[in-house]
């Protein structure tokens, strides 16, 4: 069964636009929540078929879109909302997966009697990997952490000492994105909100709290978020799996759009050992 584009309203917060992937069976399937990347969403490049594949295991797949991602309840991919977007944060990112971890295992989930409440896993791309380690450190619901493509330092992203002058007397900043051709704005307040809770944005510190199963995928060719930093995060925390995966890039030979109906070899190795490793 695919549940695509429900919605989770909150009080005075904006929607959370959220998919549910599972095997209708009424028995507790175990729980994966996905949580994209920087400039991502829900339905970005080949992630339905991730989604799929995990359902044909039987796991009950759930993938959101973060409040603030620059998409809107009718128009949940792309960035139709930049206004949204250039208030989003690492705080209101880490508040969204608390809201849509809490709605899950909740009694107001329809789909609730699929999911068994204490097996429940988080896989992070990119930028959301560092979200899911956060969140991970704090929250004794998530019993294994999973990363692909993980960035393992949010300061170092969000200004540098010359840029930051500029940002704070603009107000705003904008980073184009190449393939919609849009200027992404970012308002400083998303570095006001950052050095506000430095201390608990701190990767480093969330990997080295890490109890829990733990393991770190990362393209060893990854352009965009270098393959040191998996390795960082793997010195961290010593008992994390740290696997490499050959010859590819940040989205494991994925793009978007994705019009195959079949993944690309090397995500679909990304997804079997993800799921070998929960299991």
């Amino acid at each position: 069964m695919i549940k695509k584009n429900l919605v989770l309203h909150r009080n005075e917060q904006k929607p959370i636009v959220w998919d549910a992937y599972f095997n209708k069976t009424d028995k507790p399937k175990h729980l994966v929540i996905f949580c994209h990347g920087y400039k991502g969403f829900k339905d970005w490049g080949s992630w339905n078929l991730v989604a799929e594949t995990f359902m044909k295991a039987n796991f009950f797949f759930a993938k959101f879109n973060f409040s603030h991602n620059g998409g809107t309840v009718e128009k949940p991919i792309d960035f139709p909302d930049l206004e949204a977007f250039a208030e989003n944060n690492y705080s209101k990112e880490l508040y969204d997966l608390g809201n849509l971890v809490d709605f899950l295992l909740s009694e107001d989930n329809p789909y609730n009697k699929e999911i068994n409440k204490k097996k429940v896993t988080l896989i992070g791309h990119s930028r959301g990997g560092g979200i899911a380690t956060i969140f991970a450190s704090e929250n004794s619901n998530i019993k294994n952490l999973i990363t692909w493509a993980s960035v393992s330092d949010f300061s170092k992203r969000t200004a540098t000492i010359s840029d930051l002058e500029h940002w704070k007397k603009d107000g705003v900043k904008y980073v184009l994105n190449g393939r919609t051709k849009q200027h992404m704005p970012h308002n400083y307040q998303f570095y006001e909100d950052f050095k506000a809770n430095e201390t608990r944005l701190n990767i480093e510190l969330a990997t080295k709290k890490i109890a829990i199963p733990h393991l770190i995928i990362h393209g060893d060719m990854d352009p965009s978020v270098s393959f040191n930093e998996a390795k960082s995060l793997h010195t961290w925390n010593p008992k994390s799996v740290l696997l490499p995966i050959e010859n590819t890039n940040h989205v494991f030979d994925s793009k978007h759009p994705w019009e195959k109906d079949q993944l690309p070899e090397k995500l679909k190795n990304v997804v079997i050992k993800s799921m070998d490793f929960i299991k």
